[in-house]
């Protein structure tokens, strides 16, 4: 797909683009592992919620748009749990994006971003059972640090992530 990217810091008008990625990213790629209800629930969920997380500002999120249109983002921090890492908290793709080379270029942007806030290295937790986002995260230059954790979504019932972590030489 020939296009011209353009990757740029979400602001708080972003929320409706942001939440649309989300939702239809998660439902292609997620909904699998949930029940219908909870699963459409969890899809509403995310299609609402980035105006909140925009208005606090609390962390870095980076929007990319394929002309003009937003169709990936990443949202990214220090890392809670490895003190003087970053992690990213969420990285989404629309499915309509997929393949066009879209999520490679924000990849690039946020690691670059990363690096400029001083971070030597940073993590991420995907599922287990998520073939083709591992993939990215390896191609993206990310490793398996080989820690695994259970993850409840809110259902009840926990799932296998795993994490992948990248140090900037």
């Amino acid at each position: 797909m020939a296009g011209v990217f353009r990757v740029f810091h979400a602001s708080p008008d972003d929320g409706d683009a942001l939440g649309e990625i989300h939702a239809e990213s998660w439902k292609v790629a997620y909904t699998g592992f949930f029940s219908p209800e909870f699963g459409d629930a969890a899809v509403s969920h995310r299609r609402s919620k980035w105006h909140g997380v925009l208005a606090e500002g609390k962390d870095t999120v980076m929007l990319a748009a394929l002309d003009g249109r937003p169709l990936a983002f990443s949202y990214f921090g220090s890392s809670p749990e490895q003190p003087g890492s970053a992690e990213i908290f969420g990285f989404y793709g629309h499915p309509d994006g997929w393949g066009s080379g879209i999520a490679q270029a924000l990849m690039t942007a946020s690691l670059d971003r990363i690096r400029e806030q001083g971070f030597k290295r940073v993590h991420l937790w995907t599922l287990r059972d998520t073939p083709q986002s591992r993939r990215f995260y390896a191609k993206s230059g990310f490793a398996e640090s080989g820690a695994v954790r259970d993850h409840d979504f809110g259902d009840g019932n926990p799932i296998a992530q795993v994490e992948y972590q990248l140090i900037f030489p």
